[in-house]
C-alpha cells in the first residue's frame, strides 16, 4: 500500500482534531454565555405525552448544558477540508495538490451531504432553544432529507451510474433506478438512529468508529479521496469527544447527528459497487449499535399499539440500561467497546466479500 496514501488519509484526521481541540473552548464560551440549552426542559413521547421515564434521568441536565456541540463536528470538518484546498490553489506543489482531498469523483457528494444535515440540524437547535423547546417540525426536517435523499440517489444513479448492490460472496445484486428509492430509505434510516446522541460521549464514540471502519474499506478499495474525508470526520468527532465525555461541556444534538448520518449514508453507498465493495451490506455489522437503537424504539411503538404493553422501560435502548441503573459512563464506554468490535467485523467482511 502507498505510504503516501496512508499519509493522505491520516493527515486530514490529525489537523481535523487540533483544529477542534482549538476552536472548541471558543464554541463553549459562545454557547454558555448565550445560555444555549432548552429553557423548557424535558423530552415529549411520538404522542404528545411527557415522557417521564427519561425526563427523571435528564430532565435537570438539560436546564444546564448547551446544545448545538455538533458545530465542533462539522466546523472543524470545513476549516480541514477548505484550508487544505486552499494551500494547493494558492501554493500548488505536487505536495499541496496531492493533499487536497476535495475531489468531484469521491468527496462532493458526501460534503454537500455534510453542509445540508448541518444547517437543517443548527435550524432545529435554535428554535428548540429559543422557541420554548419546539425545534424546527419534524415533517419539515424529513422533507428536507428526503428531497435531499432523491437528488443524491438520482445522482448515484444517473451521474455515476450505480445500478446494482455489492453482496458478500456473491455477484451485485442488479436493481436498477430503484437505487434511488432504495438510497431514500437508508437515508432515513440512519436519520432515525441520531437518537443514539443521549448519553455523554455515546454518540461521539460509536460514530467515530463507524466512519474509521469505513475510512479502512475505502482506503483498501484505492477510493484515497473518500478514505481522508472519513478519517477527517474521525479526527472531528473525537475533538468533540474529548469535551463530550462525562460530565458533557455540551450535547452534540441535532446539528450534529443530521450531519453525520446524512453524510453516512453517502459514504456507505459509495464504498459499495462504485469502489467494487460491499459497503451497504456491512452497514448493519459496522452501524449494528445504530441498528440497535432503531430496532428497539420500533419495537417499543410497536408492542404499545398492538399489545399496550412496554418492551423497554425507556427505548431507544440505551436509555433502557440507565433505566435499570446502569450509570451514563458505564452505557457509553461498553457501546465502545461493542462499536470497536462491530467495525472491526465489519472490515474484515467488507475485505474478503
Amino acid at each position: 500500500m502507498d505510504l503516501l496514501n496512508i499519509i493522505k488519509v491520516l493527515t486530514p484526521a490529525g489537523i481535523a482534531f487540533a483544529v477542534g481541540i482549538v476552536i472548541t473552548p471558543l464554541i463553549t464560551r459562545h454557547l454558555y454565555k448565550h445560555k444555549a440549552w432548552k429553557k423548557k426542559p424535558g423530552k415529549l413521547t411520538l404522542s404528545g405525552t411527557e415522557a417521564v421515564e427519561f425526563n427523571k434521568l435528564h430532565k435537570d441536565r438539560e436546564r444546564e448544558v448547551p446544545r448545538m456541540g455538533g458545530i465542533v463536528i462539522w466546523g472543524s470538518a470545513l476549516i480541514t477540508i477548505l484550508g487544505m484546498g486552499a494551500v494547493a490553489i494558492l501554493w500548488p506543489t505536487a505536495q499541496t495538490v496531492k493533499m487536497d482531498f476535495l475531489s468531484r469523483a469521491q468527496t462532493w457528494i458526501p460534503f454537500f451531504a455534510l453542509a445540508i444535515g448541518a444547517i437543517v440540524g443548527l435550524a432545529n437547535d435554535f428554535l428548540d432553544i429559543y422557541n420554548q423547546g419546539n425545534g424546527l417540525p419534524l415533517r419539515r426536517r424529513l422533507f428536507v432529507i428526503i428531497a435531499m435523499a432523491i437528488f443524491i440517489g438520482w445522482w448515484f444513479y444517473e451521474k455515476l451510474d450505480i445500478v446494482a448492490v455489492g453482496i458478500p460472496f456473491a455477484q451485485p445484486l442488479e436493481i436498477g433506478w430503484l437505487i434511488i428509492p432504495f438510497f431514500v430509505l437508508v437515508t432515513l434510516a440512519l436519520y432515525a438512529s441520531g437518537t443514539i446522541d443521549g448519553i455523554d460521549g455515546l454518540a461521539g464514540g460509536v460514530f467515530a468508529t463507524i466512519f474509521a471502519a469505513y475510512s479502512v474499506i475505502a482506503l483498501a478499495q484505492n477510493q484515497i479521496d473518500l478514505a481522508a474525508f472519513s478519517a477527517m470526520l474521525v479526527g472531528a468527532i473525537l475533538a468533540f469527544l474529548w469535551f463530550n465525555i462525562p460530565p458533557a461541556r455540551f450535547f452534540m444534538t441535532e446539528t450534529g447527528t443530521m450531519a453525520l448520518t446524512l453524510t453516512l449514508a453517502t459514504i456507505v453507498f459509495m464504498t459499495d459497487t462504485l469502489g467494487e465493495g460491499i459497503g451497504i451490506a456491512v452497514l448493519p455489522i459496522i452501524g449494528f449499535l445504530l441498528v440497535v437503537t432503531v430496532g428497539s424504539s420500533i419495537l417499543q411503538l410497536l408492542s404499545k399499539k398492538f399489545i399496550n404493553k412496554k418492551i423497554f422501560r425507556i427505548a431507544p435502548f440505551h436509555h433502557h440500561l440507565e433505566a435499570l441503573g446502569w450509570s451514563g459512563p458505564k452505557v457509553a464506554m461498553r457501546y465502545w467497546i461493542l462499536g470497536a468490535v462491530f467495525a472491526f467485523l465489519g472490515v474484515i467482511v467488507a475485505l474478503v466479500g
